[in-house]
C-alpha cells in the first residue's frame, strides 16, 4: 500500500508525519505523494481540507484518515498518542472505506468563457463584491426566490457543522446524500421576501442561481477564495464522486457532534 502524509506545517505536526513515514517504511509501506492509496492528514479539519483538494482528481482511489494535533476535528479523530495504534490498523488489519456526499460547483460564463467545475467538501459561498447579493435562486428549473442579502451558503453533510452551522442551518448526517442551502443576512420587508429558512436539496435536485445584475463575485470552495468575473450562472448539486475515508474504529457522528458542541 502506498500513502502520503499532509502535515499542518507546524513544530508538533511535522514531528508527527516523520514518526508516522518512520513508522510506515518499517511495515513496508512505501510513501508515494503522486498515487498514494490513502492520505494521513496531520492537523486539523483545515489540513484534511487542503489534503482533499490536492488529491480531488483521485478520490476514487484515494482514501483519507486524520490526526488531529489541537482540537478534535470532524475529519481528524485520531490523537498523536495513539499514533502507533494507527500505523498497527493501517499496516496490518482490513479497514473499512466510508463514502460521503461532495458538493458539486459549476460557474458558467458569459461570451463563451469556458465553464469552470469544483467539488467541495465542506462548502460553497457567494457573495457579491458591490453590495448587496441580489441573485435568483432557481430549483429543479422553476424560479424559487430573488435572494437579496449578505450572501448564500451551499454545504455538504459533513460541512453542515461548518459554516452552514453559524448561519443556523440544520446539521445532516453525512450518510444523506443531500446538499443545503442557508442565507447571510437576507433582505426581508413590504417589498423583498425570502423563504428565510435553511432548504435541504436531495442528490436529484440541482440548485441554479442566477445573477440578476452584472456584477462581480467572491465565491469560496471550501478554503479556496475565487472572484469571479462574468457569471451567468452557479449550478450546485451532490456530485457525482465521494470522498472516502479509512474507518479504522468505531466513531459515531453524533458522539463527534455531541463532544465538539455540546460536552463540556
Amino acid at each position: 500500500m502506498k500513502f502520503a502524509i499532509q502535515s499542518k506545517g507546524d513544530d508538533t505536526s511535522n514531528k508527527i508525519k516523520k514518526q508516522i513515514t518512520n513508522y510506515l517504511n518499517e511495515f513496508d509501506l512505501t510513501y508515494d505523494e503522486e498515487e498514494p492509496d490513502i492520505v494521513i492528514s496531520v492537523g486539523g479539519d483545515g489540513t484534511l481540507l487542503h489534503a482533499f483538494h490536492r488529491y480531488v482528481n483521485r478520490l476514487s482511489e484515494t482514501a483519507f484518515v486524520g490526526v488531529h494535533t489541537g482540537h478534535l476535528g470532524f475529519y481528524a479523530d485520531w490523537t498523536p498518542d495513539e499514533v502507533e495504534k494507527l500505523v498497527i490498523h493501517l499496516a496490518k488489519t482490513p479497514f473499512q472505506i466510508v463514502e460521503y456526499p461532495l458538493l458539486e460547483v459549476s460557474i458558467c460564463f458569459n461570451d463563451d468563457i469556458p465553464d469552470k467545475r469544483y467539488l467541495a467538501l465542506n462548502e460553497c459561498t457567494i457573495k457579491s463584491m458591490e453590495g448587496s447579493l441580489v441573485i435568483d435562486v432557481i430549483i429543479k428549473g422553476d424560479r424559487f426566490e430573488t435572494f437579496r442579502g449578505d450572501g448564500l451558503c451551499l454545504s455538504t453533510p459533513t460541512g453542515s457543522t461548518a459554516y452552514n452551522k453559524a448561519l443556523n442551518g440544520a446539521i445532516l448526517h453525512p450518510s444523506l446524500s443531500a446538499i443545503q442551502l442557508a442565507e447571510m443576512a437576507s433582505i426581508n420587508n413590504r417589498v423583498f421576501r425570502t423563504i428565510g429558512s435553511p432548504l435541504v436539496l436531495p442528490e436529484h435536485h440541482t440548485c441554479t442561481l442566477k445573477p440578476v445584475n452584472d456584477v462581480n463575485f467572491d465565491i469560496t470552495i471550501d478554503h479556496l477564495f475565487l472572484t469571479q468575473k462574468d457569471v451567468q450562472s452557479i449550478r450546485c448539486r451532490v456530485a457525482e464522486e465521494r470522498v472516502r475515508f479509512a474507518r479504522l474504529r468505531p466513531f459515531p457522528f453524533w458522539k463527534r457532534v455531541r463532544e465538539s458542541f455540546v460536552s463540556d
